[in-house]
């Protein structure tokens, strides 16, 4: 499974690309209005850090002729640019039109098997469903996952991957892993959360309070 970063911070990309675990961002109109700065500088830097892997960018039009137009734009503000838009039937004449140009598209905002079935069939590279959202109204977002996986691998849809999103915790993370998520993305929180275990903590502190009762001043 891929692990993308669920930020527009130039600082926590920074930091997570380093350690070599990140494999792509997901940006949208909220964490960019977070950034100080020009929006378009920033995903400009975002894509140069992440030159190897996707960083999504959303769509901030509404018209369908607008999303479209801007959509064109904003691929072409770096190659590894995959264009957001929500899953909304206004815009199905669009994604298809977009798809017959190449141009990858992340659709966000997907609820149900059949909202994603039909992005499928568009052959989008990347669907979202959004787990905390849904979890929010009582519903189960990580049932969502599962069933998509299952639609996905029954229909045999090769080109569309699941990005498993609005992760708010260290239960979504876990779970969307071992249910066969193509990528999660999660905030840089999530991931420092994930990173760590109490018992790991513990069990370096046992092995230096180990090694010193050696007296050993050089090693090796």
């Amino acid at each position: 499974m891929k692990i993308f970063l669920d930020t527009a911070s130039i600082k926590e990309i920074k930091k997570w690309m380093a350690t070599g675990l990140v494999d792509g961002v997901t940006t949208n109109p909220s964490l960019i209005s977070k950034e100080k700065g020009d929006a378009k500088k920033i995903i400009k830097e975002i894509c140069k850090l992440v030159k190897d892997g996707d960083v999504s960018v959303e769509v901030t039009e509404k018209d369908p002729k607008k999303v479209y137009a801007q959509a064109q734009k904003i691929a072409k503000i770096a190659k590894n640019v995959v264009v957001k838009i929500p899953c909304h039937p206004d815009y199905f004449e669009v994604i298809k039109k977009l798809v017959d140009k190449k141009i990858n598209l992340n659709i966000t905002l997907v609820f149900s098997v059949l909202q994603g079935m039909m992005m499928c069939k568009l052959g989008v590279k990347y669907i979202s469903p959004f787990i905390g959202r849904l979890d929010d109204v009582d519903c189960d977002g990580l049932d969502l996952v599962a069933n998509l996986r299952q639609m996905i691998d029954e229909y045999v849809f090769l080109n569309t991957k699941i990005i498993a999103a609005s992760i708010r915790g260290m239960r979504h993370f876990h779970e969307v892993a071992l249910l066969g998520a193509d990528v999660a993305t999660v905030p840089s929180a999530v991931l420092e959360k994930a990173a760590h275990h109490p018992l790991t903590d513990k069990g370096i502190k046992k092995f230096l309070e180990d090694w010193k009762k050696l007296k050993i001043k050089i090693f090796p």
